[in-house]
């Protein structure tokens, strides 16, 4: 009788159990499926330049939610989830030498180079042990190896120009089956425990009922999204409208921080899609939410082409700019008390739930690196830190974006933060939901408040620089738009434009990108 066939399936941003083509492989090609996760050390040390904590409580929150939630799936299943605090490439090593039934090791590929340094490490240990490794790539929509480019070097430097050549020539694999069944693990092996905060170097978050997004780690969380905002609500029928709203849970999908821990598929994400066009309606919305997982996946692959050069400071163009490195002024921007209220209620809500609009990244992003021309990377390890949807290609490659650095075909893109203010959030809701200290200014005055009168400011109990601060810097062009400033129509009352913004033609990349002009 041959030996049993044991294979350790890593798990890392693949925390699901549909369409993984690493379960599904070893379903078929072992006797015995050791599911594993790690909670690797150097997830939780400081980020590379400025020493932020790596992994911050609101996305720690998340992945603990995360791997909770797939060891009880799979407990369903017939095999359970093992984990373990220490770096992959050792506990594998470890596990290997325990078992000596290891005839392979599986995990999906990764793109930035702290995670191919552990895959490589990985490949070291298993060649040494004789460990056949079989790796997969499943992070995009469209599968690496079917872009329609004859090498990485060729995908273009302008994402409609990869969006127009995919969506022409491309095709989106079909999901991939869910085991029923698992194949149980080796006898012996101890599941161990799921570790806390603290273990973790972390405080577990205070939950703030202002949240956009107040929902939990999981796949079976990420599959109650999608059915929620897609077949309950008939939300994606109107996500085109409502996507740059910036106050509610609805105002877009949110499967971003499923997406970046595998939570969810995107391709299962577009099955679906296409599902909900042939059953109740197919109109621009519908295709808006394939657009933006191509941005996604379109960073992924910028990642893939110009490696470590998207941590560069100088960019993927290598164009060099004086940036600034003045902790007085970042540190004003992160604790959201800039003196410019559209800025600070987002760092506020970044600060308070992990989560900030497609449209509040935006401006963040553009006030720090243009209006105060910081250093780029000290907002994007800031993000890195507090977002919960914390995706290395994305995050840094809109920060390159932003910073006018990286894929941007258009030069010295700057937002206007008071226009942007007025547009978005013309009331003044959102403003004041976050900046409370500003609450007695009506209407769209509270973006502007070192324009009022002092009886003005004193009849709404506003005493600058000292109950809020004053603008620590005023760009020339905010002028423009101080005296354009409206109320709400009346009836509108919560419904006003915080909620539903005004529209802007073809806004579309899922945290930076404008087609417009006059931004």
């Amino acid at each position: 009788m041959s030996a049993s066939r044991t294979v350790i399936c890593l798990l890392r941003n693949d925390l699901r159990l549909h369409d993984n083509e690493v379960f599904h492989w070893a379903q078929r090609n072992a006797d015995h499926i050791i599911p594993l996760y790690c909670f690797d050390p150097r997830h939780y040390q400081g980020t590379y330049h400025f020493n932020f904590p790596k992994t911050g409580p609101f996305r720690l929150r998340f992945l603990l939610d995360s791997v909770k939630d797939l060891r009880a799936t799979l407990k369903k299943r017939g095999s359970t989830l093992l984990v373990r605090q220490g770096k992959p490439e050792e506990v594998v090593s470890d596990l290997i030498q325990q078992l000596g039934s290891v005839t392979a090791v599986a995990f999906h590929e990764e793109v930035a180079s702290e995670e191919k340094s552990v895959e490589k490490n990985l490949k070291d240990i298993c060649c040494q042990n004789k460990v056949k490794v079989q790796t997969f790539w499943g992070s995009t929509l469209y599968h690496r190896d079917d872009l329609p480019f004859s090498h990485i070097r060729g995908l273009p430097d302008i994402y409609t120009q990869f969006r127009k050549v995919v969506e022409g020539q491309g095709r989106v694999r079909p999901v991939l089956s869910t085991p029923v069944q698992f194949k149980s693990l080796p006898l012996g092996l101890e599941e161990g425990n799921i570790p806390t905060f603290e273990a973790l170097g972390q405080t577990e978050p205070v939950e703030d009922c202002r949240s956009a997004f107040p929902s939990r780690g999981g796949e079976t969380e990420a599959l109650a999204r999608l059915k929620h905002y897609f077949w309950d609500t008939n939300a994606v029928a109107t996500y085109k409208e409502t996507r740059n709203g910036m106050i509610g849970v609805d105002y877009s999908t949110k499967f971003s921080p499923w997406l970046a821990l595998g939570c969810i598929s995107p391709r299962y994400i577009y099955e679906q899609i296409k599902k909900y066009e042939a059953e109740r309606t197919a109109n621009q919305s519908t295709y808006w939410v394939i657009f933006e997982l191509l941005w996604r996946d379109y960073f992924k692959f910028v990642g893939l082409k110009y490696g470590n050069r998207i941590f560069h400071m100088n960019g993927l163009q290598d164009k060099h700019v004086s940036w600034k490195t003045d902790m007085t002024l970042f540190n004003a921007w992160k604790e959201g008390r800039t003196g410019v209220p559209f800025v600070d209620a987002n760092m506020r809500e970044l600060a308070l739930t992990g989560f900030m609009s497609n449209r509040g990244r935006q401006n963040v992003a553009s006030f720090l690196t243009k209006d105060l021309g910081l250093d780029w990377r000290l907002g994007a390890e800031w993000f890195e830190y507090l977002l919960v949807d914390h995706d290395v290609c994305s995050n840094y490659g809109n920060w390159l974006y932003s910073a006018g650095i990286g894929n941007d075909p258009r030069e010295n893109r700057k937002f206007n933060m008071i226009k942007q203010g007025l547009d978005y959030d013309n009331n003044g809701d959102y403003v004041r939901q976050w900046v409370p200290e500003l609450q007695g200014i009506k209407g769209g005055d509270v973006h502007t408040p070192w324009t009022l009168s002092n009886s003005a400011l004193s009849h709404a109990q506003v005493l600058l620089n000292e109950t809020y601060p004053s603008p620590i810097i005023i760009a020339p062009e905010w002028s423009r738009h101080v005296n354009n400033k409206s109320s709400a129509p009346s009836g509108k009352g919560k419904k006003g434009s915080s909620h539903t913004p005004r529209q802007h033609k073809d806004r579309g990349i899922d945290f930076y990108f404008s087609k417009n002009k006059g931004f």
